[in-house]
């Protein structure tokens, strides 16, 4: 379950990653900065949806495993009216508010007004990023992890082909870098809705049903929550890290950007493995098979934490070559290095956390890892 979970989350990865490898190289180090200090920043707006869909996944596995198809369906369709509100407003939040939190964030003045541009387009695709991950939450929570795989190359080689053409091609400037993330990212959402609405399966979609079930709101939200309120602590405690990041200039904005890419691709496997483990665990809890719970449990967190400290050893090793494939200017890759040598060779402690964070969301004690990560942060 967790292989094609981490092929399309490497696709993912692959293609946010575009955007700083194609503007980095065609549009230069200015215009990779603007575009490498988002991250933080798209992360804070939709962390708290996002972790709740991850708590709605772990409630529609677990009706799953009991085969309690009623109220599964009712916690799928109430997820995604929740989905059509939350994007909506993010939508609204994130094009009014883009330029106030990057001033708070001491976002360079040349760097600025890239950023903004970059920030406001992304944001006008709030829905289909919600929708999206949504989609991917349901489809996983039954333990179908090929067709979002399928759904993710799709989108994947879409984005890249318009950010080669807008940016590369034309060279219209890192707002169409964030166009052609929205585009591919409403494509994936029009296959996935597709597939959950043409599905004979027991978690079919019926647009007409799509409506909020107060009891099943409540559960989702009691569930994820603190999923979203970890990710949004994450969120906070990152973005004033790049803020003293960008006290140091541009350079460091795209050699630290630069660096967190890469990290994004090296802790994938990780980060697979404890969402694997959420739904295994909640799937496994639903049908009451707790031996195979304590096995998989073991399993995850020895896989999890040598996987972690391998792909560390790697990184460590060959980042100068990596952070060059961005931007090959001196100064851009020794900000990166730096910050690599010193974080690279611990993967194998956030791994443990995660796996366990995972471990512990499938089992419903989602106040547990949130309360770790506020202390943590």
């Amino acid at each position: 379950f967790a292989l094609p979970l981490f092929l399309g989350n490497l696709f993912q990865q692959l293609y946010n990653t575009a955007d700083s490898l194609i503007v980095g190289n065609f549009l230069g180090s200015e215009a990779l900065a603007a575009v490498s200090s988002s991250g933080n920043l798209i992360f804070l707006m939709v962390g708290l949806v996002n972790g709740i869909s991850m708590g709605a996944g772990v409630v529609i596995a677990r009706y799953f495993g009991a085969k309690d198809y009623d109220r599964m369906q009712k916690a799928i369709h109430t997820l995604l009216a929740f989905g059509l509100v939350a994007g909506a407003l993010l939508t609204l939040v994130g094009v009014a508010l883009s330029p106030v939190m990057l001033r708070l964030m001491d976002t360079p003045e040349t760097v600025l007004p890239n950023s903004i541009s970059y920030f406001r387009t992304y944001f006008t695709g709030s829905l289909a990023f919600v929708l999206y991950n949504i989609c991917m939450g349901i489809l996983q929570a039954v333990g179908d992890s090929r067709h979002p795989l399928y759904y993710l190359i799709f989108s994947s080689i879409v984005n890249i082909v318009l950010d080669l053409i807008f940016c590369g091609g034309f060279r219209l400037g890192v707002e169409f870098a964030a166009l052609a993330t929205v585009i591919s990212q409403m494509l994936s959402v029009i296959l996935c809705l597709i597939r959950l609405i043409r599905t004979k399966d027991v978690y079919q979609v019926n647009v007409r049903e799509i409506h909020f079930d107060w009891t099943l709101l409540k559960q989702i939200i009691h569930q994820g929550l603190p999923s979203g309120m970890q990710n949004s602590i994450i969120s906070i405690a990152n973005m004033v890290v790049q803020s003293n990041i960008n006290a140091f200039g541009k350079m460091a904005m795209a050699g630290c950007g630069a660096y967190s890419k890469i990290e994004g691709f090296g802790f994938l496997p990780i980060t697979c493995f404890a969402m694997a483990m959420t739904t295994f665990i909640g799937q496994n809890l639903g049908a009451k098979e707790f031996e195979r719970v304590k096995k998989g449990a073991r399993f995850g967190i020895l896989c999890g934490v040598g996987l972690a400290e391998g792909v560390g050893i790697a990184i460590n090793l060959f980042i100068p070559q990596l952070i060059a494939l961005f931007d090959r200017t001196p100064e851009v890759i020794r900000f990166g290095v730096t910050q690599a040598k010193i974080v690279t060779l611990f993967y194998f402690l956030l791994s443990f956390s995660h796996v366990i964070a995972g471990i512990m969301r499938g089992a419903g004690k989602s106040v547990v890892p949130m309360l770790v990560m506020l202390i943590s942060w």
